[in-house]
């Protein structure tokens, strides 16, 4: 007689940690909430008329904070997975697109090394593409559609409509139109040339070809003529 394997979420399962899923995610969620709570120490808050910089990342957090927390009660409660397999793929790329962002937004400086404050319009784009090699069936055509027009909404509401003191673009392209423009002027206009590049990304992209699919005679059906 066969004994049947004892599977994750089983209720034979021992120990306080019923969902090791749940708990490897929660901890993490924590860990995360306080790093960025902890980076943000020294931004203003503001208030809900005038946001400052540091009230959107700081609520943020709060929220996965609670997340994470959730997730922790729920591993000693709720039946759940095991730990599983994971590849360093996803990780690797979420984290290298999250530092490309943070080295081209503002100008940063390491020892000999220094990069120009490239703005929004570039560390936007550049940390979606690089974000996007997390999963092995990424395209890159895609991820360049979804750049594109993911920036410029950034672009819009944190620049535009909540005014917050956000990098948007370098001095040099700032050169590059009519000096009696304003900044939110030039902003507008970036985010509507973004948006109608993915457009033309998209256009210009292959078609999809519709397969005729041959109608098979069956033997017992008769030919006309």
């Amino acid at each position: 007689m066969s004994v049947p394997h004892e599977r994750p979420g089983d209720p034979g399962r021992r120990g306080p940690i019923r969902a090791p899923q749940s708990l490897g995610g929660g901890i993490f969620l924590v860990f995360l909430a306080i790093l960025a709570l902890w980076l943000n120490r020294n931004l203003d808050q503001g208030t809900l008329n005038a946001m400052g910089p540091a009230m959107l990342p700081d609520w943020l957090a709060v929220g996965v904070g609670a997340c994470g927390v959730a997730l922790l009660a729920f591993a000693f409660t709720k039946q759940g997975d095991e730990l599983d397999h994971w590849s360093l793929r996803g990780p690797f790329f979420v984290v290298l697109g999250i530092l490309a962002f943070a080295v081209t937004i503002r100008p940063f400086e390491l020892g000999a090394l220094t990069i120009p404050g490239l703005g929004l319009v570039i560390a936007g784009p550049l940390a979606i593409i690089i974000g996007g090699f997390a999963t092995p069936e990424m395209r890159l055509r895609e991820l360049i559609i979804l750049a594109l027009c993911l920036t410029p909404f950034c672009m819009v509401l944190f620049g535009d409509l909540l005014n917050l003191p956000i990098p948007i673009f370098p001095q040099a392209l700032r050169d590059l139109f009519p000096a009696d423009w304003s900044q939110k002027d030039i902003l507008r206009a970036m985010a509507a040339a973004m948006v109608v590049g993915a457009i033309v990304v998209y256009a210009l992209g292959p078609k999809k070809r519709t397969q005729q699919v041959d109608r098979v005679v069956q033997p017992d059906e008769g030919i006309d003529g």
